[in-house]
Parts: C-alpha cells; sequence; structure tokens
C-alpha cells in the first residue's frame, strides 16, 4: 500500500512546526504510521544544504543558485527518505515542499516558474503532494512571531515586499487548485487552528 505524502506551506512564523507536530499525532492515534521531515533538509546531506542556504554569514548564494540548491537538496530527500516511506505504506508530512519553490524563489526572488516547473519535473517525475496545507497570515504577525523565536535567518531578514509575494503566491496556487489545497487561518488561536486540522484529518480518513 502506498502512503499519502501531505506538505505544510505558509511564511515565516506561520506554525507550520507546530501544525505538522499535531497533525502527525491525530494520525498516530488512528493507527497511521507517519514520517515528519522538512525542507530543505530530511537528510544529512540535505540539512547541510539547509545550512547554507539559511546562514546570514560569508558569500549568500545568488538567486540561480539558491533554487539549483533548494532542487539538489529535495533530489536527495525524495530518494532517501520521501519516496521510501511512501512506498512502505507510510504518511509522509513535509514542513515546505515545491509550493514554497514557486512563492520565494519564484515569485519573491523573481525567477521564471516555467524554469521551476522544469525543474520539478525533472527532480520530482510525476511525484507531487496529495494534499498541501496552507498556513495564511499577514506577513506582519508572521514576522512580529518569528522575531519572538530568536534570532533571524537569511529569509527572516527580507523585506515586507518580499513577504507579501510570497503570501500571494501562495494564495494564487492554492486558489488555482482548490481540491488539493487546504488554507488555514494561522492568525486565528491555537485552539481554532488545531480544530480546523482535526477537521482535516477526519475527511483525509
Amino acid at each position: 500500500m502506498t502512503g499519502r505524502f501531505i506538505t505544510i506551506e505558509g511564511g515565516e512564523g506561520a506554525g507550520k512546526s507546530t501544525a505538522q507536530a499535531y497533525l502527525a499525532e491525530r494520525l498516530a492515534e488512528r493507527g497511521i504510521s507517519v514520517l515528519q521531515t522538512r525542507e530543505p533538509g530530511g537528510t544529512p546531506l540535505a540539512e547541510a544544504i539547509r545550512r547554507t542556504l539559511l546562514s546570514t554569514d560569508g558569500e549568500h548564494p545568488v538567486e540561480m543558485a539558491e533554487l539549483l540548491l533548494v532542487f539538489a537538496a529535495r533530489a536527495q530527500h525524495l530518494a532517501k527518505v520521501i519516496e521510501p516511506a511512501l512506498a512502505a505504506g507510510r504518511w509522509v508530512i513535509c514542513d515546505r515542499f515545491t509550493d514554497a519553490t514557486y512563492a520565494y524563489q519564484g515569485a519573491a526572488r523573481g525567477l521564471s516558474t516555467d524554469l521551476i516547473a522544469q525543474l520539478e519535473r525533472l527532480v520530482q517525475g510525476e511525484r507531487r503532494p496529495d494534499a498541501v496545507l496552507l498556513m495564511d497570515l499577514s506577513p506582519e504577525v508572521g514576522m512580529t512571531r518569528a522575531r519572538q523565536r530568536g534570532e533571524l535567518d537569511r529569509f527572516e531578514r527580507e523585506t515586507p515586499a518580499f513577504y507579501s509575494q510570497v503570501r500571494s503566491a501562495y494564495l494564487a496556487r492554492a486558489q488555482a487548485d482548490p481540491d488539493r489545497y487546504q488554507v488555514i487561518d494561522a492568525e486565528q488561536n491555537l485552539e481554532s487552528v488545531q480544530r480546523a486540522l482535526s477537521k482535516l484529518v477526519e475527511g483525509w480518513l
């Protein structure tokens, strides 16, 4: 039996990690084996690429290098972690995936969506998420939360305009494919968000 591939998307401070843990707990209660992972990352090599991408020190990758590094990490992640878990019948919940690439490297960095689509086909083949959760909130609220967590990484030090472009791109993708995307109001209190997530789990099952 093939598992299901669920991704969680959203800007800084949207509560993706908290939502991921909550979903995994609810699914595990129903007897489903769940793997939690993240992008960039998920393997030692991909995590090393993540550190390069997020670091505020040293040489920063130019836009094209950033895009290629993201897909290099994704290729490793898919081959070593995601595909084997799905083939074993596990559900995979991933904190960010290719929607983030379209939002950050595409809309916000200004790289061609056609180029991203080509890399998506090359690296992923036919693999796409079965469901995408978009944790949506205003950039202002998100960055306030991010600052409260501690030191900001390279992406968390971008301009308000950058985050607005990210959010708009995410919402446009969700609107274009409403059957696969579920938008959660991440500005709600935690209890309300968890109720919405619980309803999603019931729908999936």
